[in-house]
């Protein structure tokens, strides 16, 4: 796996190296040692995924609080995404900075995100399905997340006319009322 860093510490874009041969190709996603080395936490409670049936779908951002916080591992098995994190975390000094990236079945790209990040994704395609294997079982009352079109952040979301959002995603708040995620 190449693991590369992104703008935002803590968080990578991990690659896969696959072995080739005649039959097509065979590549880790996942190594607990491997990213240990890496200085990534290895742990994992929980894979879910969503299916996404139109292009312009958008969720998020997400994340849950302390002590429920999670490390995610994201990649998307059909179709393709922007995938965005943005960085909450407490006294950081790329706090309130965002990164996106492209996931897509064909790149098979992950992105590693820490704890203290929010996260959100908008689908470039029909039917695009994502994968997540998290460190944390979900915890409802710890969920929270920030407003996806905040002035503040200023992602520069692919499609943001045709954004299709949940009504909980319409009426999460903006950077400036969050209380930052200590870790």
């Amino acid at each position: 796996m190449i693991f590369e860093p992104t703008p935002l510490a803590g968080a990578m874009l991990i690659t896969p190296e696959p072995a080739r041969d005649d039959r097509g190709e065979f590549a880790r996603l996942f190594c607990a040692e491997t990213f240990a080395a890496q200085g990534l936490d290895p742990h994992l409670d929980q894979i879910s995924y969503s299916f996404n049936q139109r292009k312009g779908a958008l969720r998020g951002l997400h994340l849950q609080r302390p002590p429920h916080g999670e490390v995610k591992l994201v990649r998307v098995t059909a179709g393709a995404i922007f995938d965005v994190i943005v960085d909450v975390r407490a006294g950081s000094p790329t706090y309130g900075r965002w990164h996106g990236v492209e996931l897509d079945a064909a790149n098979r790209r992950q992105l590693y995100i820490p704890v203290g990040f929010a996260h959100g994704f908008q689908t470039l395609t029909d039917a695009a399905e994502v994968l997540y294997l998290i460190s944390t079982p979900y915890a409802p009352a710890f969920q929270d997340g920030l407003r996806w079109d905040d002035p503040t952040l200023a992602i520069a979301w692919p499609d943001p006319q045709n954004a299709i959002l949940s009504d909980r995603d319409r009426g999460l708040d903006a950077l400036a009322a969050f209380q930052p995620i200590a870790v």
